[in-house]
């Protein structure tokens, strides 16, 4: 087992990876707490056992269930049954039952500790740690939200297993993002150190920069384009191949403003088709919709702002050229 920390402060919280991880549960639950609310999804075939009183909350799947009213119909699930301060939300799925679940726990009763326990690749290298909790609207994704950090992350890798082969491939969407991070070596590591590097890695720009105001937009690395591409296609595309189309596409628009050379693009490309994933975009995108959804996305404050790879790494830099954007999207299109 791999026991790290998100250095906090006083609000550190340890972070669990390995397999069988998720027994561990009772031990990494804040201490006195009597009941857990335990939020999960119908498909998820994980089950926990908090070792104290505890009740399942199942939410709907996809990124649909990920909407303001998912997180209203768990608050009042929550205060019928009578929870309080005193007790905790353990979330029990992937990214989208974290960030939901997550967010429902930072409103409720004006915040109570949540526990993630991750079952998907993508939630353990990245969406279940950090504290950003969020919802969809139909104008975008994760556009209400809140930093809420948990008490504690695990990350099981024996449940990794059950995964679909193309949602174990979403997740390596995220995990080829921390191969432009500081994270050398990265396909070469076995699954359990593989996912401790990516976590290292965010628990530290986390510590850095908790609620992103400078350092952390760099693990939005191939999200603007990610995140568009999720809205405009209704879902269908899942975020780790979002983000991977996104990956080439920030690397294409960093050499074009002279960032970046060709290698590098063919580094990005090598490693984004290394992990098996999409680097163009799907039949029939709409490029001015796309364009249109960059100037929605959270970091576009000012102006469309991307992250992109450059001579002093990855950095949130703004593009005001919308026709350079638009060539940028030719280029994977």
């Amino acid at each position: 087992m791999i026991e790290l920390e998100v250095p906090l402060g006083d609000r550190s919280y340890p972070v669990l990876v390995g397999p069988g991880a998720r027994h561990r549960l009772l031990e990494v639950l804040p201490v006195g707490v009597e009941r857990v609310a335990v939020v999960t999804q119908a498909s998820i075939p994980v089950e926990v056992d908090p070792g104290v009183d505890h009740q399942v909350f199942t939410m709907a799947e996809g990124e649909y269930g990920k909407d303001i009213g998912t997180v209203e119909d768990l608050c009042r699930d929550w205060a019928r049954w009578g929870l309080n301060r005193g007790d905790c939300v353990v979330a029990v799925g992937g990214g989208v039952v974290t960030d939901t679940a997550g967010f429902a726990a930072a409103v409720y009763h004006r915040g109570v500790p949540v526990v993630h326990v991750s079952t998907t690749l993508l939630g353990q290298v990245d969406a279940a740690i950090g504290g950003k909790t969020g919802v969809n609207l139909p104008e975008g994704k994760n556009l209400v939200g809140a930093f809420w950090q948990p008490s504690a992350v695990i990350c099981d890798t024996e449940v990794l297993r059950t995964l679909p082969p193309r949602e174990y491939r979403n997740g390596l969407g995220e995990m080829a993002k921390y191969a432009f991070l500081g994270v050398d070596g990265l396909v070469d590591l076995p699954l359990d150190e593989a996912v401790a590097a990516c976590v290292r890695c965010k628990a530290d720009v986390v510590a850095g920069d908790e609620r992103e105001g400078g350092r952390r937009a760099i693990l939005n690395y191939g999200h603007t384009l990610g995140h568009a591409l999720e809205t405009a296609g209704s879902y269908d595309l899942r975020h780790g191949e979002a983000v991977a189309i996104g990956l080439v596409y920030a690397a294409e628009l960093a050499r074009m403003l002279g960032r970046i050379d060709g290698r590098r693009v063919d580094e990005h490309r090598a490693v984004v088709a290394g992990y098996d994933l999409p680097m163009r975009l799907p039949d029939g995108v709409d490029h001015d919709e796309l364009v249109a959804l960059f100037s929605r996305d959270k970091k576009a404050v000012g102006g469309i702002t991307f992250v992109l790879d450059g001579p002093d790494g990855v950095e949130p830099v703004k593009v005001a050229d919308t026709g350079l954007l638009r060539e940028a999207l030719s280029r994977i299109g």
